[in-house]
């Protein structure tokens, strides 16, 4: 991985192998980034998304192990616990143009992966709420 930062903007390139939401963690570690936001494409070859159910109050997840595009990467970056809490969404295309979606949990690079995350000047935390069972920002 390897990235540049300007004024309050990194443009990141996330290398073959490397898994998204480490390396995301790492810049932000490593820049003491406590919010912001994150948009991304690039490709990947194993990435696990899901949905929670919130019925259930469960995530459905799945592994997909095929050739993707990853065609948006989305998200936004706070803490819990002071440590850095990643919120990700990713759309994936196969050869035939479906698109595969939803929260998440992991994704290998098979090529490359282009990010650029916005910091933002402010301290946002989160908490569970037990009522919806998620870990939600605290106001």
């Amino acid at each position: 991985m390897k990235y540049l930062k300007k004024d309050n903007k990194y443009i990141v390139r996330i290398d073959k192998g490397e898994e998204v939401i480490e390396q995301i963690k790492r810049i932000c570690n490593d820049n003491n980034i406590k919010a912001g936001s994150i948009t991304g494409l690039g490709a990947t070859d194993r990435v696990k998304v899901g949905l929670f159910n919130t019925k259930i109050k469960e995530y459905i997840s799945k592994e997909l192990n095929d050739a993707f595009e990853i065609t948006s990467l989305v998200g936004n970056i706070s803490r819990m616990d002071n440590e850095v809490y990643l919120h990700l969404h990713i759309n994936v295309a196969d050869e035939k143009l479906n698109v595969y979606g939803g929260h998440l949990n992991y994704c290998y690079i098979s090529a490359t992966c282009e990010l650029t995350i916005e910091e933002i000047d402010v301290d946002v935390d989160r908490e569970f709420s037990g009522e919806i069972g998620l870990n939600l920002y605290k106001m």
